[in-house]
């Protein structure tokens, strides 16, 4: 019992590798211009689609109200005439 309650010292551990000279390298620069890019394209590419649809529904909503204008010019001509 006594064996057990003795606690055996644990060694600290040493680093082999110098803190200050690990780097992710090339392939980590490489990787993080890359997510970037891809990034960059994907934004621009929403934004066109975006606006892409905005601009239907502008035009949409012109159409509508000449449509409706027009409805109206003859509804009042049907009027006049009857």
């Amino acid at each position: 019992m006594i064996l057990f309650g003795e606690q055996t010292p644990m060694p600290t551990p040493t680093m082999t590798v110098d803190p200050d000279s690990v780097t992710p390298g090339f392939a980590g620069f490489a990787i993080i211009v890359l997510i970037v890019v891809a990034v960059i394209l994907l934004v621009w590419d929403m934004n066109r689609r975006i606006r892409r649809v905005r601009y239907r529904e502008e035009i949409r909503e012109e159409l509508d109200a000449e449509e409706a204008a027009q409805r109206e010019a003859s509804d009042d001509e049907g009027d006049a005439r009857a």
